[in-house]
């Protein structure tokens, strides 16, 4: 076969190739998605990144879809992950830090950080133009679970403010996360934390009112957080950092836009809610702090959430930041 003829078989080769992929063959972005099954600790505006990277199309962009299933409870979210119901936990980073502390060699990591302070509102029965703490003695507060973030950063500010829990204010945590809404409306206890929409939504009905941030009185900590085993981060590292990828650009997204741009942008998660509310919701987040600006969770925060955990009773051991964060794939996703 002379020169001519090898270049026409090649050229007819190509030719040959490129029609095959024009007819069907998968490019990188038809591929079959990667599902994801993530437990979340509730459902909440507080958690607009995410929910901002779903309905934008980042995680499709990414190669991954999400299923989202809504556990009620960073303890629901542990046992999911553990018990292989969800590939990832989306959660508080104490349910990682109370498995590690428990001595188990193989415990999950967190990954990712998504919020930086506590995303609940303290709700009275009356409106209070100056609200000061102090005038939380001697009332019952529904909290939420004992040894649950929210619990134990309402009593950081507690203590901080010079009270003690049992002695100056007292605590009901009897009822369920999920039931404190209902329980507070129904006449149980003088005051209730709750994460917004719920929040507004109370106001909006005449049925409590905003009097504090929990959050901006308790300071920057790594709240809400993605956390995997450990061998699924290894296996699929490729996944993880994808997925990390992702929600690093809801997070820039909803850090560089107004509220009324990230509330069009989320608004398909929360169906039910007026798009004002959500407008208003997100700002209140925004106004305090309330989203991390990328997945990086820093060393002092760590710091600053084991005081409250030690603070609380909860936390009797020494927890290395180290052996808890794997903050590779975030740093990653900033770059």
């Amino acid at each position: 076969m002379n020169f001519k003829k090898i270049t026409a078989v090649v050229m007819a080769m190509a030719v040959s190739m490129s029609l095959l992929t024009a007819c069907g063959e998968k490019q990188p972005q038809d591929k079959e998605l990667v599902k994801l099954t993530v437990s979340e600790v509730t459902h909440s505006i507080f958690y607009a990144p995410m929910y901002a990277a779903i309905n934008n199309g980042y995680f499709e962009d990414a190669g991954i879809e999400i299923e989202l299933i809504n556990a009620g409870g960073a303890d629901k979210v542990m046992t999911a992950l553990l018990t292989g119901g969800a590939d990832i936990g989306f959660a508080g980073p104490e349910a990682v830090i109370y498995v590690a502390a428990q001595g188990k060699e193989d415990y999950p990591k967190v990954f990712a950080q998504l919020t930086a302070c506590d995303g609940s509102f303290l709700i009275g029965r009356q409106p209070v133009e100056d609200f000061d703490w102090q005038s939380l003695r001697g009332s019952t507060i529904l909290p939420g679970r004992k040894g649950g973030i929210p619990y134990m950063t309402l009593e950081y500010c507690l203590n901080q403010n010079g009270m003690e829990v049992g002695k100056d204010v007292f605590f009901d945590d009897s009822i369920s996360f999920n039931a404190m809404t209902g329980a507070f409306v129904a006449g149980t206890g003088d005051y209730v934390t709750v994460f917004e929409p719920g929040a507004t939504d109370l106001e909006l009905q005449g049925k409590g009112y905003i009097l504090a941030s929990v959050g901006e009185e308790g300071g920057r900590v790594p709240y809400t957080t993605y956390f995997a085993n450990s061998r699924f981060l290894a296996d699929n590292s490729g996944v993880a950092q994808r997925f990390t990828d992702a929600i690093y650009k809801g997070q820039q997204f909803v850090l560089n836009n107004d509220a009324y741009t990230v509330a069009q942008a989320i608004s398909p998660s929360f169906a039910d809610t007026d798009m004002t509310v959500i407008t208003q919701v997100v700002q209140r987040y925004k106004d305090i702090g309330a989203f991390s600006e990328s997945g990086i969770m820093h060393k002092e925060d760590f710091d600053r959430l084991c005081a409250i955990l030690t603070n609380a009773g909860e936390l009797n051991t020494a927890v290395n930041y180290e052996d808890i964060v794997d903050n590779s794939f975030a740093l990653k996703s900033a770059q």
